[in-house]
Formats: C-alpha cells, structure tokens, sequence
C-alpha cells in the first residue's frame, strides 16, 4: 500500500468516525427526549479499481421495533380513549353528587317526600305547606341546574372535537409534507434519520386522536388509513371538517339526517361540492380521542339527560295526571266499556286490554297527537314494549277518531263506537266470538288547582302544564328537567294544595296523603331509551326507586371507566418502557460506543500523523 493510498483510507476513516461521533453525541444528548429513536451509523468498504481504499458511511439506522411500535400505537390509542373516558364521568358524577351529600339529587328528593310526610300528618301547618313548596322548588331547581351542567359538558365535548380534528388535520398535513421530503432522498443519512423521527411523532399523535393503521410504501413513504380502511395521508393528506355547533341543548342530537342534526359531525372533504364521507355515520372512529369525546356526547351524556329527564316527567305527571276506569256497557250481545276521550290533551291516553280469539293478551295505548304530521306513532312513544300505540288525531271529531282507531287495528274483532258526545265505546265481538275486552281507562292531565280531585299541576312545563305531548321536536320529556317549575299559582296562594275544591277543610288530608303516595309508591313504568332498563324489559317502579337504579348505574359506569382507565395505562406504561428499553437510548451502551470510536478516531489520526513524518523525511532527504 502507498502513502497515498493509505492517507485516503486514513482520511475516509477520520471522516466516517466523526459522523459516527456526532450520531452517538445526538444519541446521549436525546436520550431523554420522547420520541427520539436510538441511531447507528452502518460502514462499507470502498475500493477502486478493485482494490480497497478506505471506508464510506453507508447509512444511519434507526435501532426501531416496528412491530413493539405498532402495538404500542394501538395501546396509546387505547388509553387516550379510556382516559378521555374517565375524565368526562368523573365530572358527570359530580353533576349527581356524592351519595348523601347535601347537595346530590337523591338528597333533594328525599327532603321533598320528607316534606309531603310533614304536610301530610299537619295538613292545616302552614309552615308544613310553605316547606312542602320550598322542597319542591329546591327540586326543580336542581334539575334545572343539572340540565344546564350536563349540557354544559357536551358542549365542552363539542368543542374538543372540533379542537381534536384541527389537532389530526395538521398532523395529517405534517406527515404528507414529510412523506413528499423523504420520497425526494436518495441517501439514509442523519438528515433523513430525523425526519423518520418527526413523522413518527406526528402519527404517534394522530393515533392518539383515533385508530388508524400505518402501511409503509415505497419511496420511504407511509400511507395511513382509518381502522376501516379509508384513506387519510398519502402522496396528499385528507382534510377532515367539523361543522361545530357551539353551546348544545338536550334537542341537540345527532342525526345522519343533516336536517335534524343538531350537532357537529366529523367528515373528510371531498371538494367539488361533493358529499364528504361522515366518518360518524360509518362508524369509523372507534378509538383514541374523538371516539370517547363523541361517546360522551352522543351517549353517555345524553342518556344522562334522557335519566333526569324522566325523574321531572315522573314527578310532575305523577302529581296531575288522573285515571278514570271505564264504565261496563252492554249492548246488543256485545261487552264492553265507555271511556270518556272529551278531557284528554295533547300527548294523553286511553289504554284498554283485551283478548283475541286466540287467547292471547293485548294492549292497547290510545295516544292523541295534535300535530297529525307525526301519525303514525312509532311504537317506541310510549315505555311499553308490549303495548300497541296508535296515534289519534282529534281534530275532525269522533267519527274520524273512531275510524282512525278501527283502521289502525283492522280485523283484531274489537268494535268501537260513539253513542254519545266525546264517549268512546269498546266492545268485543258479541257472544258467539271469542274477543274479550278486559279493561278500559282513559288518563288526562288536570290543569286546575281546584278540579275537585286530588290530582294537581304541581309542576310545570316552564309555564305549560307537562301532559306528555309528543311535537315536531320529538316528546315533552325531551329536556324537560331543564324547564321544570313550581307552579306559581300555588307559590302564591299555598292553601290550594289542600283546597282540591272550594268547600275542601282546612285540616283535610286528602290531596297531602296523594301528594305522598305518588311520590312513595305509585308505580311507573320509564322510557328505556335513557339507558335504565330495556325496550324488551322497561324499568318499572316509584321515582325514588328508578332514581336509585339510575345513580347506582351511574355509578357503576363511573367505577368501569376508571378500572379501564387503569388497566390500560398500565398496558401502555409497560409497552412504552419495552419500547423505549429496545428503541431508545441506552447511555451505557452509548458510552462504550464512543470509546469504542474515540480510539478508532486515535488510530486513523496516528496513521495521518505517521504518514506526515513519513513525507517530511521523503522531502528532507
């Protein structure tokens, strides 16, 4: 070897070292940096002519687990779901409150049957009737306020979302910006290392938002999908929108109909006005971020509302609605009953029972509909799945009601009349068939605090009398927790829960003992759509009981989200020390490689200064 050749392989040694130095320098020094990939230099041989003449860098590797990498994506994933999670019902169940705190709905509940039992044995205490009032004011108020603080968190929801998809946008964008750079490189060296680095980063944090899959491709590009396969980042990002709708209320739902969505949904921008794919109505987002933000918004908090809900539709019918039993009639052969449709109001029934010719039992909910729009009912407008409802419209008189009521139930051999005035008749198919009408009543709200009954409009729809009205705008129950209140009426002159009529003595207990019965042990049956029971089987039961099977669910679901929470944090703590033991920086390993090229750097720098003498001499001689 000559001195020429053995200086150029001196220097290719010298200069392959450095780089080396610098990656090992930029290893020790990002050891604590999050994201950061341990790197390695490789080094080939390199001849001319056949013969070799030193050393050249052949690239800059990152020390990375691909697969440890994937599954701990999945797992971030995961826990940013869970953790989203658990945060949102750690607040909703402050909105509840702690169980016998005084400031929980079960506490305030129980003051206002506290406060009926006082009445009840005083009837004639006017403290007992003002402290009756007062409880039940406390009550409404309540319920307004956790109407406005249930709300209040999906429309936080809300806005995080749009938050959330401004967060995968730029990430989106950053990833494409870095796939089009690295496409353009020829060489793996540091630079390109770190760009790696960077987009790893960026879909680190979109898998933190939802779940997605990376497939890489050539040209040192990636392309990411949603976990059901649609294309977000490729050669170009996607770009999701979000039309946000800013403060919600419990009308605000979501809807793949855009005309009865009140809220945002979440789609990748096609342009050209063309339709963009809903990623909500697909079901793509199933993880990460925005699934757990949309399941709080859409679910869990709106089935918090639905619960609240029916606990003031529970308290405020209980306390007006009256039922009258049916009058048996017989007529020409044929049995049956006389109900009187002439008080029912909007949103109010008549239930009759019967048997068909083969033995089976029927029920039969008789609703009116003021706004024939809505006609027919879906069979979910009342709690019971087993009954049949069938929405009448009033407005055109007995005859059409009868005819709507006969047509809706075609050849079930039940026969309906009008033998006088607003009184419907029920009958069977006379004594040679095999129909048998069971029972018939009809229930209408009363609206006078002086009636003659003991049934009273205790509380009110904000002004209106709550009779259950099924509207445009979907059931009276949606949302009434938040407009719930005392009737004035009754705030100004408090004998009136005892006058159920003009006559009524002072010390009568008769509409104090139903103020107390209804609030103690009536039984109701509650709308399974606010998740507390089911269509199938329908919680049945008093307010206070569905009010302890709500908050003891609600507790439940509270404790399961935080048991989740835990559990996947500490899969993704125990992934992320694996990663980073097999991917990160090892300073001992770092240290021993520096070493390691500090004494190559030595040798290659003697070989130099070995060869300078050597040249010196040559000149000198």
């Amino acid at each position: 070897m000559g001195l020429g050749q053995a200086l150029t392989s001196a220097v290719s040694g010298l200069r392959v070292t450095q780089t080396a130095l610098s990656i090992v320098s930029g290893n020790i020094a990002n050891a604590q940096t999050p994201g950061y990939i341990a790197k390695s230099v490789t080094q080939v041989s390199a001849a001319s002519a056949g013969t070799t003449i030193g050393v050249r860098l052949s690239a800059v590797n990152r020390t990375l687990d691909t697969f440890l990498q994937t599954q701990l994506r999945t797992e971030n994933s995961g826990g940013t779901y869970a953790s989203t999670l658990n945060d949102y019902y750690t607040r909703l169940q402050s909105v509840f409150g702690q169980p016998g705190a005084a400031n929980a709905l079960a506490t305030t509940f129980s003051n206002f049957t506290s406060a009926a039992q006082t009445l009840s044995t005083s009837p004639d205490s006017t403290s007992a009737r003002y402290g009756l009032l007062t409880a039940g004011q406390s009550l409404a108020q309540q319920l307004n306020g956790m109407t406005s603080n249930i709300q209040g968190l999906r429309s936080q929801a809300e806005l995080q979302i749009s938050d959330t998809v401004t967060q995968a946008n730029n990430d989106m964008s950053q990833i494409a910006s870095i796939n089009e750079q690295l496409g353009q490189m020829n060489s793996q060296d540091a630079t390109f290392a770190t760009l790696e680095d960077k987009r790893d980063g960026y879909i680190d944090d979109l898998s933190n938002l939802m779940n997605i899959t990376v497939t890489p491709t050539d040209n040192n590009k990636v392309n990411i999908f949603t976990g059901a396969g649609t294309q977000l980042v490729g050669d170009k990002a996607v770009t999701l929108k979000f039309d946000a709708q800013g403060a919600l209320t419990p009308e605000s739902v979501w809807s793949a109909d855009p005309t009865k969505r009140g809220v945002g949904t979440i789609t990748i921008d096609q342009g050209n006005n063309k339709p963009g794919i809903d990623l909500i109505a697909n079901g793509f987002i199933k993880s990460g971020k925005l699934a757990a933000l949309l399941q709080m918004r859409d679910t869990v908090l709106t089935q918090a509302q639905g619960q609240i809900d029916q606990i003031a539709s529970a308290v405020a019918s209980s306390l007006s609605d009256q039922t009258v039993q049916g009058t048996a009639v017989t007529s020409a052969g044929q049995n049956g009953f006389d109900i009187d449709l002439g008080t029912l109001q909007n949103g109010n029934t008549a239930n009759i029972t019967y048997t068909d010719s083969s033995g089976k039992s029927h029920n039969l909910t008789i609703m009116r509909v003021d706004d024939a729009s809505l006609l027919p009912l879906p069979q979910t407008a009342t709690p019971d799945a087993n009954d049949q409802v069938v929405g009448v419209n009033f407005a055109n008189g007995m005859p059409s009601v009868l005819t709507q009521i006969q047509n809706a139930l075609g050849t079930s051999g039940v026969r309906f009349y009008n033998p006088s005035g607003t009184t419907l008749r029920v009958l069977d198919d006379g004594a040679g068939g095999q129909v048998r009408i069971s029972s018939a009543a009809a229930t209408s709200t009363i609206s006078s605090l002086q009636s003659g009954s003991a049934q009273l409009p205790f509380f009110l729809d904000g002004s209106s009398v709550y009779t259950g009205a099924i509207t445009n705008g979907g059931p009276q129950s949606l949302g009434l927790a938040g407009r719930i209140a005392i009737n004035p009426a009754l705030m100004s002159d408090p004998t009136k829960l005892i006058a159920y009529q003009a006559t009524t003595d002072n010390a009568d207990a008769t509409r104090p003992n139903y103020i107390l019965n209804q609030l103690t042990t009536a039984v109701r049956t509650f709308a399974p759509q606010a998740g507390v029971g089911s269509v199938a089987a329908p919680f049945s039961g008093t307010v206070s009981s569905y009010m302890q099977q709500m908050l003891s669910q609600q507790g439940q679901d509270a404790s399961n989200a935080d048991s989740l929470n835990q559990g996947q944090q500490v899969v993704v703590n125990s992934l992320q020390q694996k990663f980073n033991s097999e991917s990160g920086v090892n300073i001992d390993t770092e240290m021993a490689n520096l070493l390691q090229l500090q004494t190559t750097y030595s040798a290659n720098a003697r070989v130099m200064t070995t060869i300078k003498d050597m040249i010196n001499t040559l000149l000198q001689m």
